[in-house]
């Protein structure tokens, strides 16, 4: 492995404060929180730290042997089949077989279902001890497309990544007598989100008691993290929008009321406010329901909606907006309307002591594809339900030469750019709870930074409602 100098840490960490939140309206409103976040590291001697883990470890070695040996032999090949053989979520019986009669002949007692989900499980390694637990999440679900479902996230390699990390990490403990133990966490139906799996989990209980955790996911890209709030893929409401009206011949429709031209009228009005959004909004919706037959008034339509801004403060208002939008729809063609806020993703934590010791962890390793800057802000998962609540990390190391939720991130899974992605995701995992579990000042680090950007978060909210004013609408003159 190819060691980090000191110096160079410091120049990684200089470089993580050039990202710090997602959009110039939060970095600006919020900079004296940001300022914050962005000392935070260096304070706690992060890039001195990251140096100090990354020499030479003959523990930690030895536990990435292990874990290369297992995905050569046994995990690599269990991707390919999950690859070939794709579920959508909460319908992947299949995969959670393999996956859990794994960990089941590797000493983990499993428990499923979990949280009223049945492809949820929870693994826990028979022979941990009291000590740090470290926590694995596992996903397997694959995408919905217009061909049938397919892995075009490449979740089909997170279960074995996850599982080689797991298993390489419980005999380390149990051979070397090092005190913790091991938790899985089968995950399923990310892509159904939301509301997604781990934040139906969180409120059940199953994350209670994880002091750490790591899972990993494809990119086209070798990334860290910068730190603070965030989340991959923006804050989102998801909303269902269900227009009822009165059926009729087309040939009398005077005789009823056409829900179809409601649920369209919906779209074009939201069309026609959007030169008022802020340009980092996306709200994207589809229509589920549109009518039974040409000859019949539709009675019944129904639009399904995410909408998504960078941060929950003035996501709130995009929302409203699109609510009073289909309030609006509703009235002009006569029919009524049911609102359902089914769901919400909002803003996890990341931290610039896991994020900067898995960016030169990656390096060493060989990943390709570097990027040189971090990204922004994000959680360890796609909704910061688990990741604001637990410190932890997402690895990812560059797995494909396509973006994401493509036919081509789905065929490289199977190819070598895939397997050396997944190999360098397991590896870097399983080095970060190695020092995890060895070295207390690592836990103490990740333990302050983290209680210390949660204490931020209300701060960071009452600053940004500041930068979102309404503009004032004045009443008609009578």
């Amino acid at each position: 492995m190819r060691r980090v100098s000191l110096s160079a840490m410091a120049l990684l960490l200089t470089a993580t404060i050039c990202r710090a939140q997602e959009t110039p309206t939060e970095r600006d409103a919020a900079r004296d929180v940001v300022k914050q976040i962005e000392t935070l590291g260096p304070s706690l001697g992060v890039p001195a730290l990251v140096a100090k883990l990354a020499a030479a470890d003959k523990g930690r070695d030895d536990v990435i042997a292990r874990v290369k040996q297992l995905m050569q032999a046994e995990l690599l090949p269990m991707s390919d089949w999950i690859t070939q053989h794709p579920e959508i979520g909460f319908q992947e019986t299949q995969a959670i077989a393999k996956l859990t009669a794994y960990l089941a002949a590797h000493d983990f007692e499993v428990t499923m279902p979990v949280a009223g989900l049945s492809t949820a499980f929870v693994a826990k390694y028979k022979h941990g001890t009291p000590g740090p637990n470290l926590g694995v999440i596992l996903e397997y679900d694959a995408l919905r497309g217009t061909k049938g479902a397919f892995h075009g996230d490449q979740h089909s390699a997170q279960g074995p990544v996850g599982m080689a990390v797991a298993v390489a990490l419980a005999e380390f403990l149990t051979k070397t007598h090092t005190p913790g133990t091991v938790t899985v966490y089968g995950t399923p139906g990310e892509e159904m989100m939301p509301p997604e799996a781990k934040t139906v989990m969180m409120e059940a209980g199953i994350f209670k008691g994880a002091d750490i955790i790591v899972r990993s996911h494809s990119s086209a890209k070798t990334s860290r993290s910068a730190a603070g709030f965030g989340t991959c893929c923006m804050n989102i409401d998801g909303v269902k929008y269900t227009f009822y009206g009165a059926p009729a011949h087309q040939l009398t429709a005077w005789n009823g009321r056409n829900a179809l031209e409601a649920v369209i009228k919906l779209f074009n009005n939201i069309d026609s406010v959007r030169s008022n959004i802020r340009p980092e909004a996306r709200i994207q919706g589809v229509i589920t329901e549109g009518g039974a037959a040409p000859n019949v008034v539709p009675d019944k339509t129904s639009a399904d909606f995410y909408i998504r801004y960078p941060d929950g403060v003035y996501l709130a208002q995009v929302t409203q907006w699109v609510d009073d939008a289909a309030r609006a729809a509703a009235l002009a063609t006569g029919t009524k309307v049911k609102i359902e806020h089914y769901g919400s993703d909002r803003d996890g934590i990341s931290l610039s002591s896991l994020e900067e010791l898995a960016s030169a962890y990656m390096k060493q390793l060989g990943a390709t594809g570097v990027d040189p800057e971090p990204e922004k802000p994000k959680g360890f998962e796609e909704t910061g339900s688990v990741s604001s609540q637990i410190p932890g990390i997402g690895v990812t190391a560059k797995s494909s030469n396509f973006t994401n939720h493509t036919y081509g991130m789905e065929a490289d899974a199977l190819t070598d750019i895939g397997h050396q992605g997944f190999l360098i995701d397991a590896e870097t995992m399983a080095a970060i709870l190695h020092d995890f579990a060895t070295h207390p000042e690592l836990r103490e680090t990740v333990k302050t930074e983290f209680t210390r950007i949660q204490a931020l978060f209300g701060e960071y909210q009452t600053a940004l409602q500041k930068a979102y004013p309404k503009p004032e609408v004045a009443d008609p003159k009578q």
